[in-house]
Formats: structure tokens, C-alpha cells, sequence
């Protein structure tokens, strides 16, 4: 399905709006935000006008410094149907660029300009106010709006970060008509907040002086220094109110530059910090970061972190760092709010009232840059453990490890595994050829070896050196490095002339197994990969490699699973001519499932066809599905109706459930597992049908035409002993009975069942043929692999043929043994008009016995058939429920023996009970050449 497929995305909506459970049609995130939506009531209220505000000041840092950014981006949009919006954290529009006339209006008329305000729970999802919730990227395209005003458009948007705190202080989106969709957007999106960020980082605000003349008016007179800063008690300014501080003071050092900034700290409290530069008797300069609060107190926190070799130098101390950062923010002008002056104590109280200031850290501004590059390697880890590893497939958790170092960390990445990874199996030595399972770069036309491809790596290769050492290797400087381009010299030439220029590879390994390697490449970035970068490489593949090796073990488990499943199903139908027979099966996405089918032949010419779904994936639902096959087939081999087969297996699977219960297995119930039992019977074109929890079956006449015959049903195996009814069809011969699984409606339908049986009734009306016509009909409208199912989807069709009346004898007896002669010598007649004289002396002896034992033992009516199948059957009914048995007659015992003799000359032979009596039949093979 089309992940923008408007159609099922409508019907998913309308779902959700209803409580009903939504297919796989709509994406993670943009569920995860209909479901907010929803539980807001947006879409039960009626939306009025958007909230407005004239007067934006508060935001006029951010409006400034994205200025520059936006007219960069109108201009590099020019032509292009495509509108650029810049929010603050609040969700208001602040700047609205670019865009066609007619686009303008249709926003316009949506209230979407600058001054209103769209959060999410005000207009639904849209590019602006999911990015302010999510703190994400995100791209919303037509009917994944949840609103129906913005159906119409796509959104990309991202987000706009504080550069210090990492605080989210607005959000960027293109907006374009779903019409002008362009691929880009999303790119261009992210790229111009990240220069937004960068013109943040270089602003300097006229409010910060304003905030200086205020800290040094609050400022005690005669405060030299730390070590003349008293301690303020721990009841007053607590462990948390440090750690708050600390982590403040330190993203000010690592920013290099001076200023104030008010930071909220817990209980609703505000300090103001201010960072200037000071020298140390060494000469090492360095930045002092100083607080006040507004408590009339003053704590010693010293935290010095410069690189100074001598307590007198100002000797390095570790920074504490709180598990919540603070969000420093840049304020206006405004005095200091007072506070309640604590109760007087020594060294702790200006005369005044003014708040006091003290020292809180010490650190190099060299350290700035460092401590920026630690935040978006610390960033990107955080998003590597949020984004690899969404899924257990190995080439999809590979592809998340190279979207996300891209472009952040490099400009290409590409993993290579061995083949034995992506079978489920475990490499023994990694030293032959990889398969490239994934590659993302900044640009699709790169001359490295793509997706899908087979490569063995020369022994110079740092690739080769990776994973014969097992550590990693660094090339900073490629056009210098030698070895890396013996592997291919020409492609190696393109590689330098494209610009790719530093190298890094990583081998895989988790677990203590070796799986594979991983490659990084810059290009547009020109700083060269450095040991830190190394590092952080490292780290990043090792998080990785976890969640690959996760995959491979799901796939071994999965095959494993998948293995004992195929076994556990038919592996060849057997053979019989009651019916033409096709089928499928397709296991799901999670794993084996419990669905089966199976084809059974019975006495009399008759077939059983069967189908079953134990609920649930994986060993346990295979193996439960094996021992209730294995009960039908037993069930079956005894000649029970169709509504006693059923009885029994929901007998069997409450007992399971029980045995479970008392082994405290923890593998839950099977209660819920359903079947279909049909059994068509080609001399009286008649079909038996029960059920328990199983959608009906569909019949396709000669015609075309195409019904679901209505059946009774009862509640899934093993609910409550309800007990089971059955439903007799009248079959043309030709026709198609089509059994099936509710995976195969589910598929069809999108998850609605009552649109995938319509769909199967149109798919079955253009598709009579064959069985296999229609299978392969079928076929074609399921996933193919790699691709599954939601859930396992087994299928079996079957053409029904009836036994000419030629090839069926039949005579009524009356209840005299003078009887048995005639109908003896007529039976041995038909013999001959079928031209089966070599069964004759068995068949004489078999009628015999089987009637005179039916005249003596049992009663009125009594009935002799002979039927010419794959084999000559000769069945005997009575009107008695007495079934005979064979026994071991003394050497001196007259009787005893015909039964015996019967089942020494015959190929099987046994019992089958009806409503009127019961059924002796045996079966003889016949000549293959003679054969029906």
C-alpha cells in the first residue's frame, strides 16, 4: 500500500474517530498525532478563529536573527509553489515568505499569516505546532492532516534549537498544495533552521547589557572573590539548585561568549547568571561565570574547569550536571523581582537587601567549541538509540544507522554484512565477500558501490584491515592514504574527484560476534574525521550492532519457526477424486502463524477439506497448530460427522488449556483458535459444513456466480463447550469451494472485514478457472517477499467433480439369507461389465460375508453399494449401530473367521455410523491402468 494512499488514510481517520483499531495504512508518527488530536476533541468541536496576537516583541531575537536565513530561502525557492513559515516556541507565526497568489489566499483564508497561533491541539497536526510537541522533524502530507482545513497542503517542518541549552525555541515549515509536493522540502527545511541556529549562536542582544546594568546595580559593594564568599545553609539553596547552576554556568563556558541569562530553577525560582572574562596569575585567561538571586543570599559553588596546572591556576574541577538541563533564556530589560529576606545570619545578608552574587564556575573559552561538539555528539547518540533499531529486520535497522549520521556526522555511510547475517545465521570468520545492505549519502549520484551490491574488499582496503583486526581504522586524509583505492583504482579516482576526502571504518561486533563493517565518508564536510569523531563512530556503530544482531536473531528464530511451521503443514495433497485441489500459504510479518489446511480423503469416496487459525505467531502457535491437525487427521481416520470432529478438537483444545494452566508454562492460552470442517461427498454432490469461529467459506458456481453460503457457527475451540451444527450444500459439479483464514479477508480489506469478503466475492467472480487460476489470482493481491502480512494467510480452493452414475451399483435387500446369492451373483456381474475380473473371487467373498453378517447381526434396511473410484469400494448398511470386530477363532470354532478373511483380502476396510445405522465398507486397489 502507498504510505499517502488517500483512500485507506480516509478510512484509517474515520476508524480512529470511531475507537476502532487502525490498519498499517498510517505512519508511527502520524498516528502517534491523530491520536493526540483525538484525545483533545479537536475534531468534535467546531474550529473557530485561530488565537492572535499583534504585539510578537517577545520573539523579536529569534524574528531577527532567522531574517538573514528566510530571505536566503525565498530566494532559493523563487518559482517554486512553496511557502516558508518561522514560529516561536509558542506555536505563533512570526514570518511568512515566498508563495504563489493563489497559495497566499488559500492561507489567507485559513488564518495561517503571522500573529496567529496553530498549536497542535487547536488545528491539528501541521508543520508547526507537531514539530513544538514532538521536538522532531516532521512531514504531513495531504489527508495525514488530522484537520480537514489542511488536507489540501503538505507541511515539513523542524525544529528551531537554542544552540547553548538545546531548549526548542521555534519551528521552520514549507507548506506547499499537495499538487506541488516537491522531495526536497524536508531538507531545505532542516538546513535552514540549522543556519537559523547558527545566527543564534552569533547573536548578541542589547537586552543582555540592559540585564548587566542590573546584575552589577544588584551587586554587593567590596565582593572580591570566591574565597570571600560565604556558604549559604543546604536547607536554603539545595543540592538540585546547584546542579541547575552548574549545568548553566557550564553551557555558558563552552559558548565562549559574555553575557547574562536568566535561569528558572525549580519551585518557580529565577537566578540571573553573568559570564565575563578573568586571568589568572598565569596568564591563562579564562571566563567567570557569576550568580545572584533575588533571596538576599549568596553560596560559594567555585567549579573550576580551566586547564591551569596549580590550585593557584585555577586547577580543573569536574561539573556536575543535573538529569534535567535548565533552559537559560535571554530576557528584557526589567528590574529584579524581590523576595522574602531569609531570617539574618552571619555572612549572609547584604545591608541593603539587595541580592547577593557569588562564583559559580571557571573555564577556558578555547573549551567553547570542544563543549559544542561534545553537545551534538551527545545529540546524535541520543537519536541513534531513539531511531535504530524501530524494527527486527536487519537491512531496515542498517538503513536507520546510516539516516541518522548522515549528514550530522558524515556525508555517506554504507554498512556491508555477510550473507550468513541476513540468513539468521551466525559468521564462523568474515572474510569473503559482503553484501552493501544499506547506503545514504547527501546525494544519490555518488560513485561508492550501492545498495545490493556483492563486494570483497582487498586485503590493503581499511575495511579489510577493520575486520581482520577488529578495530577501527581512520584514513583523515584519503588523496594522501595509501592502499584504500587498489581495490578498484578507476573508482577510486571518482571517489576523490567528487570530493570525498576522510574515511572511517568500524567494525560491527555484538555479543562477541563479528557482523560486519561500517564505512563513513566526508565530503561537504570539510573538517577531516579526527580521533574524537573515531570515538564517537565507535559508539555509535556499537549501539548499532546491538540492535542488528537483535535483527539476526529474529530471523533465525523467524526461520526456525517458519521451518517447523512447513513441516507441521501438508507437504503434498493426497491423492483422491473427489476434487481438483490448489493452495497457499503466506506467513506474516511477525512470524509463523497458526493457520493450516489440509485434504483428507474418507470413506466412500468422500474428501475432507479443512481449515484452521490458532491465534497468535511464533513456536508456540506452530506447535499447537501441529497436534490439531494431527487430531483432525486422527478424528478423521475414525469416520466422525463433521459436527463430532469439531467437538472433539474443542474438547481437546479446553484440555491443552488446562494442562497449561497447571504447568504454569506462561505461553498463554490457544483458547480462540478456529477451523472449518467441510466434507463433500461426489456421489450425491452434497457437502457437510461446520464451523467454530471461522469465516464462512465462498462458492463459486459454474456460472460465476459467487455467495457465502449461510452457515451456523459457534463460538472459537475450546470457549465453552457450545455445541456445534452443521449445514448441507447442494454443490453443482464444477464448482469452486474456496476455504480461506481471516488473514487473507484482513489483507484484502485493510483490516475491514466486510470489505475484504467483498473484494474476495469480486476477485472470485473474474478469476473461474482453475484452482490454481484462482489461487495465482489471489496470489497476485498479497505482499511478496521479502514483504508479509499482517497476519498469516492460508488458502485452499477446491473444484468439486461428482462419480458418474456408471460407476455406482446399488441393491436393496429384504430380510431373508435366500437374498445374499442373487445379489452375490449380480454384484460379480457389474465386476465383469467393469472389466474387473481379477477382483472378483474377493469381492464374491467380501459381499458374502458383509451381508450375511448384516442379515444375522443387524437390521432392516439393509443395503449393498459398490463404487468405482481410484479403487472398488463395497459398502453394507444396516439399520443397527452394532459394529463388528474381527477375532482370533479357536481351531475348533465353526465361525469367527469371514471377518478376518475380509480384511486379509482388502486394502482397508472399517466403520462409519449415520443417521439411519452404520456403514461397512472396504476397498480394493485397483490395476493402474484401470484406475477411475
Amino acid at each position: 500500500m502507498k504510505w499517502d494512499d488517500v483512500v485507506a488514510l480516509g478510512r484509517a481517520y474515520e476508524q480512529l474517530r470511531a475507537g476502532e483499531p487502525v490498519g498499517p495504512s498510517v505512519r508511527d508518527p502520524v498516528l502517534a498525532a491523530w491520536r493526540r488530536c483525538r484525545s483533545q476533541g479537536l475534531a468534535e468541536r467546531p474550529r473557530g478563529d485561530l488565537p492572535y496576537q499583534r504585539d510578537l516583541g517577545d520573539a523579536q531575537n529569534l524574528a531577527e536573527a532567522a531574517r538573514p536565513v528566510l530571505e536566503a530561502l525565498e530566494s532559493q525557492l523563487s518559482g517554486l509553489r512553496t511557502t516558508v513559515f518561522l514560529s516561536d516556541e509558542r506555536a505563533r507565526l512570526l514570518d511568512r515568505r515566498s508563495g504563489e497568489h493563489a497559495l497566499l489566499g488559500r492561507l489567507d483564508a485559513m488564518q495561517l499569516a503571522p500573529g496567529f497561533s496553530v498549536p497542535e491541539d487547536v488545528i491539528g497536526n501541521n508543520g508547526v505546532g507537531t514539530v513544538l510537541v514532538t521536538r522532531r522533524p516532521v512531514f504531513i502530507c495531504g489527508r495525514e492532516h488530522y484537520g480537514d482545513d489542511l488536507t489540501g497542503l503538505v507541511c515539513a517542518g523542524a525544529p528551531v534549537r537554542d544552540p547553548l541549552s538545546g531548549h526548542v525555541v521555534g519551528a521552520l515549515d514549507l507548506t506547499s498544495a499537495r499538487a506541488d509536493t516537491h522531495p526536497a522540502m524536508l531538507t531545505s527545511a532542516l538546513e535552514a533552521a540549522r543556519a537559523i541556529e547558527q545566527r543564534l549562536l552569533e547573536q548578541v542582544s542589547s537586552r543582555e547589557r540592559a540585564l548587566l546594568q542590573a546584575f552589577w546595580a544588584a551587586r554587593p559593594p567590596g565582593n572580591g572573590g570566591p574565597g570571600g564568599m560565604p556558604t549559604v545553609p543546604d536547607e536554603l539553596l539545595d543540592r538540585h539548585d546547584r546542579l541547575f547552576l552548574q549545568a548553566a554556568a557550564t553551557e555558558l563556558i563552552s559558548s565562549g561568549r559574555t553575557g547574562l541569562v536568566e535561569v528558572r530553577l525549580p519551585h518557580g525560582r529565577t537566578a540571573v547568571l553573568r559570564s565575563r572574562p578573568v586571568t589568572a596569575p598565569s596568564g591563562v585567561t579564562g571566563i567567570a561565570v557569576e550568580a545572584a538571586l533575588p533571596s538576599g543570599l549568596r553560596q560559594d559553588l567555585a567549579v573550576l574547569t580551566d586547564a591551569g596546572g596549580t590550585p593557584s591556576d585555577l586547577t580543573p574541577r569536574p561539573v556536575s550536571h543535573p538529569a534535567t538541563r535548565p533552559s537559560p533564556r535571554r530576557l528584557p530589560p526589567r528590574p529584579l523581582p524581590a523576595a522574602p529576606e531569609p531570617e539574618p545570619r552571619p555572612g549572609t545578608e547584604r545591608g541593603d537587601g539587595r541580592p547577593d552574587e557569588w562564583l559559580v564556575a571557571v573555564g577556558e573559552p578555547l573549551m567553547g567549541t570542544l563543549a559544542l561538539q561534545a553537545r551534538q555528539r551527545l545529540g546524535l547518540l541520543y537519536d541513534a538509540s531513539a531511531c535504530v533499531g524501530t524494527t527486527l529486520d536487519v537491512v531496515r535497522t542498517a538503513e536507520e544507522l546510516t539516516e541518522v549520521a548522515i549528514p550530522r556526522f558524515a556525508d555517506f555511510t554504507a554498512v556491508d554484512v555477510p550473507e550468513a547475517v541476513l540468513a539468521g545465521e551466525e559468521p564462523v570468520r568474515v572474510n569473503g565477500a559482503l553484501r552493501r545492505v544499506a547506503l545514504t549519502g547527501v546525494r544519490e549520484d555518488s560513485p561508492l558501490h550501492a545498495a545490493g551490491d556483492l563486494i570483497a574488499y582487498a586485503p590493503s582496503t581499511p575495511q579489510a584491515r577493520c575486520l581482520a583486526t577488529e578495530r577501527p581504522a581512520l584514513e583523515p586524509e584519503l588523496a594522501t592514504a595509501h592502499g584504500w583505492h587498489l581495490q578498484d583504482p578507476a573508482r577510486g579516482e571518482r571517489i576523490l574527484e567528487a570530493g570525498i576526502h576522510s574515511l572511517i571504518t568500524v567494525p560491527m561486533r555484538a555479543r562477541g560476534v563479528l557482523l560486519g563493517v561500517v564505512s563513513f565518508y566526508r565530503s561537504r564536510l570539510q573538517e577531516p574525521f579526527s580521533e574524537d569523531d573515531l570515538l564517537l563512530a565507535e559508539e555509535l556503530v556499537g549501539r548499532a550492532a546491538l540492535s542488528i544482531d537483535n535483527a539476526r536473531r529474529f530471523t533465525r528464530e523467524h526461520k526456525v519457526a517458519l521451518t517447523l511451521q512447513r513441516s507441521l503443514l501438508p507437504r503434498g495433497l493426497p491423492a483422491q477424486h473427489a476434487v481438483d485441489v490448489s493452495h497457499r500459504y503466506l506467513p506474516a510479518r511477525s512470524g509463523a502463524g497458526g493457520d493450516w489446511f489440509d485434504v483428507i480423503p474418507l470413506s466412500g469416496a468422500r474428501v475432507a477439506l479443512v481449515v484452521g487459525d490458532v491465534v497468535g505467531h511464533g513456536l508456540h502457535a506452530a506447535a499447537t497448530m501441529g497436534r490439531l491437525r494431527t487430531a483432525v487427521h486422527n478424528f478423521s481416520a475414525l469416520d466422525l460427522p463433521a459436527e463430532e470432529v469439531l467437538a472433539q478438537l474443542d474438547d481437546l483444545v479446553a484440555r491443552l488449556d488446562a494442562d497449561q494452566e497447571q504447568a504454569e508454562t506462561g505461553d498463554g492460552d490457544i483458547t480462540g483458535a478456529s477451523c472449518l470442517y467441510a466434507v463433500y461427498d461426489p456421489v450425491a454432490g452434497r457437502c457437510t459444513v461446520a464451523r467454530a469461529g471461522h469465516p464462512p467459506p465462498a462458492l463459486v458456481r459454474p456460472d460465476g456466480t459467487v455467495e457465502y453460503p449461510d452457515l451456523p457457527d459457534a463460538p472459537p475451540l475450546g470457549v465453552s463447550g457450545h455445541p456445534f451444527e452443521t449445514a448441507e450444500l447442494e454443490i453443482p459439479e464444477g464448482s469452486l469451494l474456496v476455504l480461506y483464514t481471516d488473514g487473507l479477508i484482513e489483507h484484502l480489506g485493510h483490516r475491514d472485514v466486510g470489505l475484504g469478503m467483498d473484494r474476495l466475492r469480486g476477485v472470485l467472480a473474474r478469476s473461474a478457472g482453475t484452482p490454481e487460476h484462482a489461487c495465482r489470482t489471489l496470489d497476485s493481491l498479497l505482499p511478496r517477499p521479502p514483504d508479509h502480512p499482517a497476519d498469516d494467510v492460508a488458502l485452499l480452493v477446491a473444484r468439486t467433480r461428482t462419480l458418474d452414475d456408471d460407476h455406482v451399483a446399488t441393491w436393496e435387500l429384504a430380510a431373508d439369507p435366500a437374498e445374499v446369492p442373487r445379489v452375490r451373483a449380480e454384484a460379480t456381474a457389474q465386476l465383469a461389465r467393469w472389466g474387473l475380473d481379477e477382483l472378483l473371487f474377493s469381492t464374491e467373498l467380501t459381499v458374502s460375508e458383509l451381508l450375511t453378517n448384516a442379515l444375522r447381526h443387524g437390521s432392516e434396511p439393509v443395503s449393498l453399494r459398490l463404487l468405482r473410484d481410484r479403487t472398488l469400494i463395497c459398502e453394507v448398511s444396516d439399520g443397527s449401530s452394532t459394529s463388528p470386530h474381527p477375532r482370533r477363532a479357536a481351531a475348533t470354532d465353526e465361525g469367527g473367521r469371514g471377518l478376518f478373511l475380509v480384511a486379509q483380502l482388502v486394502q482397508r476396510w472399517g466403520t462409519r455410523y449415520t443417521a439411519r445405522g452404520k456403514v461397512i465398507w472396504t476397498e480394493q486397489p485397483l490395476a493402474p491402468a484401470r484406475a477411475a
